[in-house]
């Protein structure tokens, strides 16, 4: 069962590890690129914002955002400001985010994300969590995979395998780190394909955020997956 209350204080603690280490850059490093293709460090560090500013509005009953060129375009326009500017904005929306959080709601009801995806209001705590963790990683300034929380990269991982379940493009795929197996791919009788890694390993690629060569594949040739 989805613990929104106790994913919520996660979010705010990993929301404090990385403004933490985000504060002992300087301002020309935030201008440099990040490891998500095309965006600087500030681009990441807007979107964090902007992300906590459409969550809200999904509580509150508002579409998440407007239209997905504006949300570009807010990210674009916020990009350039300075180290202070940037991280105060992220606090800033990060705790307007836990204020709308603490209101009391029926967090058993569906809302809706972008895109037209739909999830239960109780799960947007853990997606929030996402955000900040994988987003931390891509900022490049020395948090890894292995830094996360190893609860979150089991939940994280058993999401993803989840989100590529039965999907026609994905060859049928067990996951193992050793200790725990993850099933995913479309759904058919063919031989699976076997993947070993540890769980930031495994967890690396199915996020799009670690190299093929870090798992060990058996059965086969390690499939493409869809973009998140």
């Amino acid at each position: 069962m989805i613990d929104h209350a106790r994913d919520l204080e996660s979010v705010r603690e990993a929301t404090e590890r990385l403004l933490t280490a985000a504060a002992e850059v300087d301002n020309a490093a935030v201008t440099e690129p990040s490891r998500l293709p095309g965006w600087s460090r500030g681009h990441v560090l807007a979107h964090l914002a902007r992300n906590a500013d459409a969550l809200v509005n999904v509580l509150e009953g508002r579409p998440m955002y407007i239209s997905a060129a504006a949300r570009d375009a807010d990210i674009e326009r916020d990009a350039p400001r300075p180290l202070d500017v940037q991280l105060a904005d992220v606090r800033q929306s990060a705790d307007r985010l836990q204020q709308a959080a603490a209101v009391p709601a029926d967090w058993s009801r569906t809302v809706e994300l972008r895109n037209g995806v739909t999830d239960a209001a109780a799960r947007l705590p853990f997606r929030r969590w996402v955000e900040v963790e994988l987003h931390h990683v891509d900022l490049g300034i020395g948090y890894e995979l292995e830094d996360l929380p190893a609860e979150f990269v089991e939940r994280e991982t058993d999401f993803l395998a989840e989100r590529f379940a039965g999907h026609p493009d994905v060859e049928p795929v067990r996951l193992t780190d050793g200790t725990r197996v993850w099933r995913t791919g479309r759904d058919e009788d063919a031989a699976e394909i076997t993947v070993r890694g540890t769980g930031a390993d495994l967890l690396g690629w199915l996020a799009g955020r670690r190299a093929r060569s870090a798992l060990t594949v058996e059965g086969g040739s390690l499939p493409s997956l869809p973009p998140l």
